[in-house]
Protein backbone atom coordinates (compact mmCIF):
# COMPACT_ATOMS: atom_id res chain seq x y z
CA UNK A 1 0.00 0.00 0.00
CA UNK A 2 2.97 2.78 1.13
CA UNK A 3 4.65 4.12 3.91
CA UNK A 4 3.24 5.38 7.08
CA UNK A 5 3.90 7.65 9.36
CA UNK A 6 2.65 7.43 13.11
CA UNK A 7 3.22 10.51 15.85
CA UNK A 8 2.68 10.18 19.49
CA UNK A 9 2.94 6.00 19.05
CA UNK A 10 4.07 5.68 22.40
CA UNK A 11 0.43 6.60 23.36
CA UNK A 12 -2.41 4.51 23.81
CA UNK A 13 -3.73 5.46 20.33
CA UNK A 14 -0.58 5.63 19.04
CA UNK A 15 0.18 1.95 19.63
CA UNK A 16 -3.43 0.90 18.14
CA UNK A 17 -2.31 2.62 15.15
CA UNK A 18 0.77 1.01 15.24
CA UNK A 19 -0.66 -2.74 15.62
CA UNK A 20 -2.91 -1.94 12.49
CA UNK A 21 -0.94 -0.77 10.07
CA UNK A 22 1.96 -3.54 11.00
CA UNK A 23 -0.99 -6.53 10.79
CA UNK A 24 -1.96 -4.92 7.42
CA UNK A 25 -0.32 -6.32 4.44
CA UNK A 26 1.73 -4.01 2.54
CA UNK A 27 2.37 -1.32 4.95
CA UNK A 28 5.71 0.30 5.79
CA UNK A 29 4.77 1.90 9.21
CA UNK A 30 7.28 4.05 11.26
CA UNK A 31 6.41 5.29 14.54
CA UNK A 32 7.78 8.64 16.33
CA UNK A 33 7.23 8.99 19.81
CA UNK A 34 9.58 11.25 22.93
CA UNK A 35 9.18 10.63 26.30
CA UNK A 36 8.19 7.04 25.73
CA UNK A 37 10.53 6.25 22.74
CA UNK A 38 11.84 2.80 22.97
CA UNK A 39 12.15 -0.26 20.40
CA UNK A 40 11.55 0.28 17.15
CA UNK A 41 9.89 3.52 17.91
CA UNK A 42 12.34 6.78 16.84
CA UNK A 43 12.77 9.42 19.49
CA UNK A 44 11.82 12.73 18.00
CA UNK A 45 10.79 15.71 19.61
CA UNK A 46 7.64 17.36 17.28
CA UNK A 47 8.87 21.05 18.85
CA UNK A 48 12.14 20.86 17.27
CA UNK A 49 11.25 22.27 13.42
CA UNK A 50 14.36 20.63 11.78
CA UNK A 51 14.36 17.11 13.40
CA UNK A 52 10.50 16.73 11.69
CA UNK A 53 11.38 17.76 8.54
CA UNK A 54 14.56 15.45 8.56
CA UNK A 55 12.77 12.56 9.87
CA UNK A 56 9.77 13.31 7.32
CA UNK A 57 11.77 13.82 4.54
CA UNK A 58 14.13 10.14 4.79
CA UNK A 59 11.12 8.36 5.16
CA UNK A 60 8.98 9.53 2.66
CA UNK A 61 5.55 8.53 3.82
CA UNK A 62 2.69 8.28 1.75
CA UNK A 63 0.21 8.56 4.76
CA UNK A 64 1.15 11.13 8.02
CA UNK A 65 -0.79 10.05 10.98
CA UNK A 66 -0.44 13.16 13.58
CA UNK A 67 -2.24 11.51 17.32
CA UNK A 68 0.48 13.05 19.35
CA UNK A 69 -1.04 16.00 21.78
CA UNK A 70 -1.71 17.04 25.12
CA UNK A 71 -5.31 15.28 25.89
CA UNK A 72 -5.79 15.94 29.34
CA UNK A 73 -8.21 18.86 30.05
CA UNK A 74 -7.62 19.76 33.48
CA UNK A 75 -3.47 19.56 32.56
CA UNK A 76 -4.45 21.68 29.76
CA UNK A 77 -6.15 24.48 31.51
CA UNK A 78 -3.06 24.49 33.69
CA UNK A 79 -0.10 24.98 30.92
CA UNK A 80 -1.68 26.86 27.91
CA UNK A 81 1.61 27.48 26.44
CA UNK A 82 3.08 23.85 26.55
CA UNK A 83 -0.38 22.38 25.15
CA UNK A 84 -0.38 25.36 22.01
CA UNK A 85 3.75 24.33 21.67
CA UNK A 86 2.49 20.60 20.90
CA UNK A 87 -1.21 21.13 19.88
CA UNK A 88 -0.74 24.04 17.67
CA UNK A 89 2.30 25.05 16.78
CA UNK A 90 4.05 21.00 16.57
CA UNK A 91 0.45 20.12 14.27
CA UNK A 92 1.89 23.15 12.04
CA UNK A 93 5.45 21.86 11.56
CA UNK A 94 4.20 18.08 11.14
CA UNK A 95 1.57 19.49 8.47
CA UNK A 96 4.51 21.13 6.73
CA UNK A 97 6.77 18.18 6.41
CA UNK A 98 3.94 16.11 5.20
CA UNK A 99 3.22 18.96 2.32
CA UNK A 100 6.88 19.18 1.21
CA UNK A 101 6.41 14.86 0.63
CA UNK A 102 3.31 14.57 -0.72
CA UNK A 103 1.54 12.76 2.19
CA UNK A 104 -1.97 12.84 3.32
CA UNK A 105 -2.34 14.49 6.85
CA UNK A 106 -4.66 12.69 9.27
CA UNK A 107 -4.88 15.20 11.92
CA UNK A 108 -6.34 13.49 15.19
CA UNK A 109 -8.48 15.88 16.93
CA UNK A 110 -11.65 15.83 19.29
CA UNK A 111 -15.34 15.67 20.14
CA UNK A 112 -14.54 18.61 22.32
CA UNK A 113 -14.58 20.89 20.45
CA UNK A 114 -18.29 20.97 20.37
CA UNK A 115 -20.00 22.50 23.55
CA UNK A 116 -22.94 19.28 23.39
CA UNK A 117 -25.72 21.10 22.76
CA UNK A 118 -27.05 19.88 19.54
CA UNK A 119 -26.25 16.56 18.87
CA UNK A 120 -25.51 14.54 17.16
CA UNK A 121 -22.69 16.76 15.58
CA UNK A 122 -22.00 16.85 11.90
CA UNK A 123 -18.75 17.67 10.28
CA UNK A 124 -20.23 20.92 8.83
CA UNK A 125 -21.31 22.02 12.41
CA UNK A 126 -19.72 25.06 13.70
CA UNK A 127 -17.33 24.01 16.72
CA UNK A 128 -17.64 25.95 20.04
CA UNK A 129 -15.12 24.78 22.43
CA UNK A 130 -16.38 25.13 26.41
CA UNK A 131 -12.82 24.48 27.62
CA UNK A 132 -8.88 25.34 27.07
CA UNK A 133 -8.42 21.54 25.53
CA UNK A 134 -10.92 21.62 23.03
CA UNK A 135 -9.96 25.21 21.73
CA UNK A 136 -6.08 24.20 21.35
CA UNK A 137 -7.52 21.08 19.66
CA UNK A 138 -9.44 23.01 17.23
CA UNK A 139 -6.76 25.60 16.45
CA UNK A 140 -4.60 22.89 16.00
CA UNK A 141 -7.15 21.42 13.16
CA UNK A 142 -7.52 24.79 11.17
CA UNK A 143 -3.37 24.78 11.30
CA UNK A 144 -3.43 21.71 9.82
CA UNK A 145 -5.89 22.60 7.22
CA UNK A 146 -4.58 25.55 6.12
CA UNK A 147 -1.39 24.18 5.73
CA UNK A 148 -2.41 20.64 4.10
CA UNK A 149 -4.94 22.24 2.35
CA UNK A 150 -5.94 18.06 1.17
CA UNK A 151 -5.09 16.98 4.57
CA UNK A 152 -7.98 15.39 7.05
CA UNK A 153 -8.67 15.44 10.57
CA UNK A 154 -10.95 13.20 12.32
CA UNK A 155 -12.40 13.58 15.72
CA UNK A 156 -13.35 11.14 18.00
CA UNK A 157 -14.98 10.95 21.58
CA UNK A 158 -13.24 9.49 25.19
CA UNK A 159 -10.72 6.51 24.13
CA UNK A 160 -10.26 3.54 25.68
CA UNK A 161 -8.18 -0.03 25.08
CA UNK A 162 -5.33 -1.83 26.29
CA UNK A 163 -3.60 0.60 28.79
CA UNK A 164 0.02 0.15 30.62
CA UNK A 165 -1.18 1.68 33.51
CA UNK A 166 -5.34 2.23 34.51
CA UNK A 167 -4.93 5.70 34.44
CA UNK A 168 -3.80 5.80 30.75
CA UNK A 169 -7.25 6.36 30.05
CA UNK A 170 -10.69 8.01 31.89
CA UNK A 171 -12.54 5.18 30.94
CA UNK A 172 -10.06 2.56 32.65
CA UNK A 173 -9.33 4.86 35.74
CA UNK A 174 -12.50 4.50 36.60
CA UNK A 175 -11.97 0.52 37.67
CA UNK A 176 -10.12 2.04 40.27
CA UNK A 177 -13.16 3.16 42.20
CA UNK A 178 -14.90 0.00 41.17
CA UNK A 179 -12.70 -2.11 42.52
CA UNK A 180 -12.72 -0.11 45.70
CA UNK A 181 -15.70 -1.38 46.92
CA UNK A 182 -15.21 -0.76 51.20
CA UNK A 183 -15.35 3.41 49.65
CA UNK A 184 -18.52 4.99 48.40
CA UNK A 185 -17.86 6.74 45.39
CA UNK A 186 -19.13 9.60 43.13
CA UNK A 187 -19.03 9.13 39.62
CA UNK A 188 -20.59 11.53 36.95
CA UNK A 189 -23.95 10.89 35.93
CA UNK A 190 -24.42 14.12 34.19
CA UNK A 191 -22.46 14.09 31.12
CA UNK A 192 -23.35 12.12 28.27
CA UNK A 193 -20.15 9.92 26.57
CA UNK A 194 -19.19 7.56 23.47
CA UNK A 195 -16.43 5.45 24.81
CA UNK A 196 -14.41 4.15 21.79
CA UNK A 197 -11.83 1.42 21.38
CA UNK A 198 -8.76 2.67 20.08
CA UNK A 199 -8.46 -0.40 17.75
CA UNK A 200 -11.46 0.63 15.94
CA UNK A 201 -9.99 4.03 15.53
CA UNK A 202 -7.12 2.46 14.02
CA UNK A 203 -8.79 0.34 11.94
CA UNK A 204 -11.19 3.76 10.35
CA UNK A 205 -7.61 5.34 9.93
CA UNK A 206 -6.32 3.01 7.96
CA UNK A 207 -9.42 2.49 5.90
CA UNK A 208 -9.62 5.90 5.32
CA UNK A 209 -5.58 5.93 4.10
CA UNK A 210 -6.56 3.04 1.81
CA UNK A 211 -9.44 5.52 0.63
CA UNK A 212 -7.36 8.08 -0.10
CA UNK A 213 -4.67 6.00 -1.71
CA UNK A 214 -7.27 5.26 -4.32
CA UNK A 215 -9.20 8.60 -4.59
CA UNK A 216 -7.35 11.41 -3.92
CA UNK A 217 -9.85 14.17 -3.98
CA UNK A 218 -10.61 12.51 -0.53
CA UNK A 219 -10.31 15.14 2.18
CA UNK A 220 -11.77 17.67 4.89
CA UNK A 221 -13.00 16.64 8.43
CA UNK A 222 -14.44 13.04 9.42
CA UNK A 223 -15.68 11.95 12.81
CA UNK A 224 -15.85 8.03 14.30
CA UNK A 225 -17.36 7.26 17.58
CA UNK A 226 -18.57 4.48 19.43
CA UNK A 227 -22.25 3.94 18.81
CA UNK A 228 -23.29 3.34 23.14
CA UNK A 229 -24.66 6.46 24.89
CA UNK A 230 -22.99 6.23 28.85
CA UNK A 231 -21.49 8.45 31.68
CA UNK A 232 -19.13 7.62 33.70
CA UNK A 233 -21.21 6.40 36.50
CA UNK A 234 -22.89 3.95 33.53
CA UNK A 235 -19.59 3.18 32.45
CA UNK A 236 -18.84 2.03 36.20
CA UNK A 237 -21.72 0.01 36.41
CA UNK A 238 -20.66 -1.85 33.15
CA UNK A 239 -17.77 -2.40 34.81
CA UNK A 240 -18.62 -4.03 38.08
CA UNK A 241 -21.68 -6.10 36.07
CA UNK A 242 -18.88 -7.94 33.96
CA UNK A 243 -16.68 -8.86 36.64
CA UNK A 244 -19.56 -9.74 38.98
CA UNK A 245 -18.21 -6.86 41.49
CA UNK A 246 -20.83 -5.39 43.55
CA UNK A 247 -21.82 -1.67 42.77
CA UNK A 248 -23.58 -0.44 46.07
CA UNK A 249 -21.01 1.93 46.85
CA UNK A 250 -20.91 3.70 43.36
CA UNK A 251 -23.28 6.98 43.30
CA UNK A 252 -24.82 8.74 41.00
CA UNK A 253 -23.64 12.80 40.25
CA UNK A 254 -25.85 14.66 38.53
CA UNK A 255 -24.29 17.55 38.52
CA UNK A 256 -21.90 19.24 35.97
CA UNK A 257 -18.31 17.20 36.03
CA UNK A 258 -15.92 20.02 38.06
CA UNK A 259 -12.46 21.17 36.69
CA UNK A 260 -12.40 22.07 33.16
CA UNK A 261 -16.16 22.95 31.59
CA UNK A 262 -17.14 19.61 29.93
CA UNK A 263 -20.08 19.33 26.82
CA UNK A 264 -23.44 17.59 28.47
CA UNK A 265 -23.40 15.47 25.03
CA UNK A 266 -20.39 15.98 21.82
CA UNK A 267 -22.12 13.02 20.08
CA UNK A 268 -20.49 12.66 17.16
CA UNK A 269 -22.50 12.18 13.53
CA UNK A 270 -20.39 9.16 11.43
CA UNK A 271 -22.05 9.25 8.56
CA UNK A 272 -19.41 10.46 6.16
CA UNK A 273 -17.50 7.30 6.87
CA UNK A 274 -20.40 5.22 6.84
CA UNK A 275 -21.29 6.51 3.52
CA UNK A 276 -18.25 5.99 2.33
CA UNK A 277 -17.97 2.35 4.11
CA UNK A 278 -15.43 2.83 6.41
CA UNK A 279 -16.28 2.06 9.79
CA UNK A 280 -16.00 -0.16 12.57
CA UNK A 281 -17.70 -0.29 16.25
CA UNK A 282 -17.41 -2.97 19.08
CA UNK A 283 -20.00 -3.57 21.80
CA UNK A 284 -18.73 -1.48 25.26
CA UNK A 285 -18.87 -4.52 27.48
CA UNK A 286 -17.56 -7.42 26.05
CA UNK A 287 -14.41 -5.23 25.30
CA UNK A 288 -14.15 -3.24 28.53
CA UNK A 289 -14.00 -6.60 30.50
CA UNK A 290 -11.12 -8.02 27.88
CA UNK A 291 -9.23 -4.28 28.73
CA UNK A 292 -9.16 -4.40 32.23
CA UNK A 293 -9.11 -7.89 32.95
CA UNK A 294 -5.33 -7.48 33.82
CA UNK A 295 -6.00 -5.12 36.33
CA UNK A 296 -8.84 -7.46 38.00
CA UNK A 297 -7.23 -7.56 42.41
CA UNK A 298 -7.33 -11.53 43.17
Amino acid sequence: MGRVLITGASGLLGRALMQEFQGAAGWEVLGLAYSRAGGSLKKVDLRDQAAVRETVQEFKPNILIHSAAQRRPDVVEKDEEATSALNVEATRTVAQAAVDVGAFLVYMSTDYVFDGKSPPHKVTDPPNPLNKYGISKLAGEKVALEVAKDGAVLRVPILYGPVEAIDESAVTVLFGAVQNTEKTAKMSDYERRYPTHVDDIAAVCRQLAEKRLQDPSLHGVFHWSGDEEMTKYTMSIAMAEVFSLPSSHLVPDKEPSGGAPRPYNAQLDVSRLTDLGIGKTRPFRESIKEVLQPFLKK
